[in-house]
Order: structure tokens, then sequence, then C-alpha cells
């Protein structure tokens, strides 16, 4: 057994036993990318650049517009490789999301390179291989794939779960952090439901630096950050994450 499917099992039973498991940046690098190929380099600062042509969310139910985006959708069955679908829309329930749910949400898609690049294919086989090992695959994944950006002004701020704790209504979620700029806030709160025996728990931390990760059970964890205010009021700020949603099967419309 190599080092990294040791600690790939390992991430899988704080998932099992926890709900949800935080790794540092430096952590991720060294797990999913050894060699600095993918998440060291030059397709990674192309990838991190990526997060300036997102586009508006015209869906905010609160009138904001501090939320820009691009969303992909792949798919993969039990032991082949996830393959990109086409564009489609994104779809919760108003249960999952009371403020914005309940509807298609058509959002621009992910640029072409961005998702065929490496650093994007490393996060998707290393969450999904965390995940497998958490759970048994089933027999086709849903995964989609969503780029944010959250901007703070100096007179709003920037609300990166504007529907406050919630689940995304899928089976497992990975959240990385692809930057920070002139921010402060953004503490992510987990709320943990007890399951089969396991005790319910609560926990907070903040994502600060590049690739910080959390991997989560979506079944179990409720989870929220909090708003994000520039740290320099003179001018603007962002916090821009990669969300990765696992599902056993597409979401269904109410």
């Amino acid at each position: 057994m190599t080092v990294n499917t040791r600690r790939r099992e390992e991430l899988a039973e704080a998932i099992r036993q926890s709900g949800h498991v935080f790794l540092p940046g430096h952590e991720v690098t060294r797990l999913l990318d050894p060699a600095g190929e993918a998440l060291a380099s030059a397709p990674w600062k192309e990838f991190v650049a990526s997060w300036s042509d997102l586009r508006p969310d015209t869906h905010m139910a609160d009138g904001g517009r501090y939320r820009l985006r691009r969303h992909a959708v792949f798919g993969a069955a039990q032991g082949e490789p996830l393959i990109q679908g086409a564009h489609q829309p994104h779809y919760q329930t108003l249960h999952h999301n009371p403020l914005n749910g309940g509807q298609e949400r058509w959002f621009e898609p992910v640029d072409p390179g961005i998702a065929a690049g490496a650093p994007l294919s490393r996060l998707l086989s290393g969450a999904r291989a965390v995940f497998e090992m958490a759970e048994a695959a089933p027999p086709r994944w849903h995964v989609e794939v969503h780029q944010f950006r959250i901007e703070a002004r100096p007179n709003a701020a920037g609300k990166p779960t504007p529907e406050g704790m919630h689940r995304d209504g899928v089976d497992f979620v990975l959240v990385t952090l692809i930057g920070r700029e002139n921010v402060a806030g953004g503490v992510t709160g987990i709320r943990v439901d007890a399951q089969d025996g396991t005790l319910p728990g609560e926990a907070s931390f903040t994502l600060e630096n590049p690739l910080d990760t959390v991997l989560l059970d979506d079944r179990r964890v409720w989870h929220g950050v909090t708003p994000v205010v520039p740290i320099d009021p003179s001018r603007p700020g962002h916090r821009d994450v990669l969300v990765l949603t696992f599902a056993r099967q597409a979401p269904r419309r109410a």
C-alpha cells in the first residue's frame, strides 16, 4: 500500500466517522499532485486565472449581484473515467435551497480548456477516490462543477451561502479555496447530524490558503460560510472557490 493510498483511506474513515475532513492546501498538493505537474505549475496558474472570467449569477432571489460563477456536469459509470456531459441546468429543490431552489438555473459553462485541464482532472479524480473509499461506488456518478467568485464591496458584503446553513441535496461535496483577495470573514461552519451510532458535532474553520479543502458527506453535514467584507474599504475584494458535488443520481425536479 502506498503512502497516498493509506492517506486516502484515513480521509475516508474520517468522513465515515465525522462526516467531514479538512485538508490544508500543501497536503492536497502532496496527495493529488506529488510531481507538481498540475496543482503547482503553469496549468494551475491558468486554472486560477479563469476565476477572473466568471459571469454574474442572475438567479439570486435576494437581488444580490455579488456572486459570479460557471458550471459544468460530468458523469461516470462504475470503474470508468469521468466524462464531461452536455451543458445543462443546475437544480436544487426548495427543501435544500429555500432561497434559490425549485427552478432550473442555467449558468455559463466552464471554459472547455479548464474543464479538460489537468488541475480540475486531479481534483475530480482525487475526490472521487476518497469518496469511493468512504462508501462503495454507485453504478453511476453525477458530478457537478461550480466555479464561484464572491465579491465584497465597500458598502456591500458578499455572501458565499446566502441560503444559510444548508445541505446541497447530493451525496458528497468537495470545496477548495482558489484564492482570497482583500477580504475578511468567510468562516466555514459545519453541523453534523448523528447517524448509525455516530455522534453529532459542530466545527468551524477558515479556508485561507490556495487549495485548502474540505470534503464532506452532504447527507449528514449542514454547512455554511459567513459573509466576506473588504479589509481595505477603499477597494473591492473577492473569495474564489471550486465546489464539486457527487451524487448517485441527477437531482429530481420537483
